[in-house]
């Protein structure tokens, strides 16, 4: 196993080399630095419980991504967004492992409560027809903290008393994001989670038969910096091997980047059971000699979704400052209720319309979306939450431009598949204020204090309308037999 934990700050200058120390036991302390953590561990398949060997062995790679749904700053090269919530991003090896209950029984058993049966029937297929850099399927839900999973893995890795294990584990409760990758190529499981930008001690402590490795880092402008590429210059040791953090500066391209700028996002009142999600959105286009073009990729729950027939009415979509409807994921029914599906939702990647040939780009679109029928609640409503879209300007690199994997890649985000290779993402922040990266929605339902009324309501008209047809068919019978009976007499009279 290896372990590489990394504090990325947006200026060295106030921490003095010297305050740092390693002592004989490879444990790294120093002053507090404001700054993002990330920890990431490294396994090799043949390091991980035989349960879990046995379910990855059954996949050609699969992505869990988490992103929290409370606003936090980022800092470069950690600007790649998602829609708050959990992702699944998964490639079985044949069909049978796609019907197979083993991956939805080991999210649950990390996450908690999910909507996870197989892979077959809760999962999404990815658009895999132009681009081969994705994973074929695609699964989400809702989930606020990663609580649930902190307190399982406590209890399975940390012996009690151990309080350096707990305090590490700690890290997930506040964290603001967690990605676990595994695909066939590497044969290892890269389990990283990134703190939000904050006030820390520097604390990193190694392990016997653990290589850890440790960084304190910095954007900067190393010499020759070419396009799309990205500068790093800090410090780095070997826990256990060095004694000294050694300076560094070094760069590589990155298809994840910044955009001046912000977005917010409200929903237009009244919000019915068609509300409308308003992107304000105000920033810049990053490269002003580049096909850039601003994008919205939602990934709505299974009680709200969008409907491709009334977003591919190109009059529709100049009318909300929207181009075009790029991608949404299939099937998506129309009609069904909440309850009865077994999919976990919808995907959808809009390309939203600026005011052409400017370069500062201010305007609000509008994203209508449908509910579905959910199930009965007390009191006749139920809240609900929309996750916000990820905003981001898409650009075209120069041709021949490469991005090779780089120290802080994160590939498989469902929406840099529909994107082809040379794309790069500018990605814009949500307004500042932005608490949440959510909004509330109240939906009505039938209320079940009073559904007892609407069963007897609904049994009393059935029989009355049962009543009423009876009724009708024995009036139209009588008077079908009527002019018979009368034929009948007066032939009796004609022949006495």
């Amino acid at each position: 196993m290896r372990q590489r934990v990394t504090y990325i700050t947006k200026s060295t200058e106030d921490l003095n080399p010297d305050e740092l120390n390693i002592d004989a036991a490879g444990t790294l302390t120093g002053p507090l630095i404001s700054a993002v953590r990330e920890d990431r561990l490294t396994f090799a398949l043949n390091e991980l419980p035989l349960d879990l060997q046995k379910i990855l062995s059954e996949s050609h790679e699969v992505h869990v991504r988490w992103a929290s749904p409370t606003a936090s700053e980022t800092v470069s090269p950690l600007l790649s967004r998602l829609p708050p919530g959990l992702h699944v991003f998964y490639t079985p090896r044949d069909a049978s492992a796609a019907e197979s209950q083993s991956l939805c029984l080991a999210l649950r058993s990390l996450f908690g409560d999910l909507n996870c049966h197989t892979p077959k029937h809760s999962f999404t297929s990815l658009e895999q027809g132009r681009f081969s850099h994705a994973a074929s399927s695609q699964y989400f839900q809702q989930l606020d903290s990663l609580a649930y999973l902190s307190e399982h893995l406590k209890t399975i890795l940390c012996l009690p008393g151990d309080d350096e294990c707990i305090s590490e584990l700690a890290r997930l409760d506040n964290a603001a994001s967690l990605d676990i990758s595994y695909d066939t190529i590497s044969h290892a499981l890269k389990f990283t989670v990134v703190s939000p930008y904050t006030t820390q001690p520097i604390h990193v402590a190694s392990a016997p038969g653990r290589r850890t490795e440790v960084g304190i880092l910095m954007e900067d402008q190393p010499p020759n910096l070419e396009p799309y590429e990205i500068g790093i210059s800090g410090l780095l040791a070997v826990l256990g091997q060095d004694f000294k953090l050694s300076p560094t500066m070094f760069s590589f391209p990155s298809r994840h980047r910044g955009a001046a700028g912000t977005y917010d996002i409200n929903l237009l009142e009244p919000t019915g059971l068609h509300p409308t999600v308003q992107i304000t959105f105000d920033s810049t286009r990053p490269l002003e000699d580049s096909s850039c073009s601003p994008h919205a990729y939602f990934t709505l729950p299974r009680y709200i979704f969008p409907d491709k027939y009334q977003l591919s009415d190109d009059l529709f979509l100049a009318s909300k400052n929207l181009t075009a409807l790029r991608y949404v994921s299939q099937p998506v029914d129309l009609e069904a209720p909440e309850y009865v599906m077994d999919l976990w939702g919808s995907a959808m990647l809009l390309e939203l319309s600026p005011q052409s040939g400017k370069a500062a780009q201010s305007f609000t679109a509008e994203v209508p979306l449908h509910l579905r029928y959910l199930s009965p609640a007390a009191g006749g409503y139920s809240n609900r939450s929309i996750p916000y879209p990820a905003v981001f300007w898409a650009c075209h690199a120069e041709e021949g431009t490469k991005f090779p994997t780089n120290p802080f890649e994160r590939v498989n985000l469902g929406y840099d598949g529909l994107f082809g290779p040379r794309t790069v993402f500018y990605h814009v922040s949500p307004a500042p204020g932005t608490e949440k990266l959510q909004s509330t929605i109240t939906i009505p339902v039938l209320d079940t204090n009073k559904s007892s009324w609407v069963n007897a309501g609904t049994s009393a008209a059935i029989l009355l309308g049962f009543a009423w047809v009876l009724w009708k068919l024995f009036i139209s019978y009588t008077q079908q037999t009527r002019p018979a009976t009368k034929a009948k007499v007066t032939e009796d009279k004609k022949k006495r």
